[in-house]
């Protein structure tokens, strides 16, 4: 397996979701008799804590401003996940090898973090749920998706995770730009109307 690639996808992975990548990854590798998942996440104990925890994120990551609480307690875990799967993929490597490859599936978790929270941020000044939850069963789907493509075709995964991170980035920028605009907007027209309502004071001249 390709070390590279898997660490990059499955630290992408974490950063949008890292229960469920774990949980992938290990129902793959005890169930799915995939050898190139690390023994410990394939642990009983490791599962469910994980399943369990993915359960709880599957309800919080669906309900507007929530999403964004849990978002920021995950600043740390996320990158943890990261950093630690990719440690354990690098498996037998080299003490520097293992450190270079924790490093990026942690830096790796830690921009799809970044990435994943400001469009939720932006998702939530919608009104209605319906955006939220949809752009949620899309992160889910997607982060299982490249988590199992990482110990099958773990240059693909990579593919996939770079894509859809750039995508994520671009969405970032442009609807932000539109929040920013829209803003600017509704603050003139609130202008214009107080303006309507309460006319400034004129002094009667001599």
């Amino acid at each position: 397996m390709e070390l590279v690639p898997a660490v990059l996808a499955s630290g992408w992975a974490s950063g949008v979701n890292a229960y469920l990548c774990v949980v992938v990854l290990g129902v793959l590798g005890r169930f799915g008799g995939i050898e190139a998942v690390p023994e410990a996440l394939t642990r009983t104990d490791v599962l469910v804590v994980a399943a369990v925890l993915y359960l709880l994120e599957f309800v919080t990551d669906k309900i507007p401003y929530v999403d964004s609480l849990w978002d920021a307690v995950s600043t740390a875990i996320r990158p943890t996940a990261g950093a630690v799967i990719g440690l354990l993929l690098a498996g037998d490597a080299t003490s520097l090898e293992q450190a270079v490859l924790a490093a990026s599936g942690g830096a790796a978790a830690l921009v799809s973090h970044l990435v994943k929270g400001g469009l939720r941020l932006i998702v939530n000044t919608s009104p209605e749920p319906v955006t939220n939850i949809g752009v949620s069963l899309g992160e889910d789907v997607a982060v299982a998706g490249v988590a199992t493509l990482v110990v099958v075709a773990p240059v693909v995964a990579f593919g996939i995770a770079a894509v859809l991170l750039v995508v994520g980035v671009i969405l970032l920028v442009v609807l932000w730009r539109n929040v920013r605009r829209g803003y600017r907007r509704y603050r003139a027209w609130r202008e214009r109307r107080t303006g309507s309502y309460y006319p400034k004071n004129t002094s009667a001249s001599a």
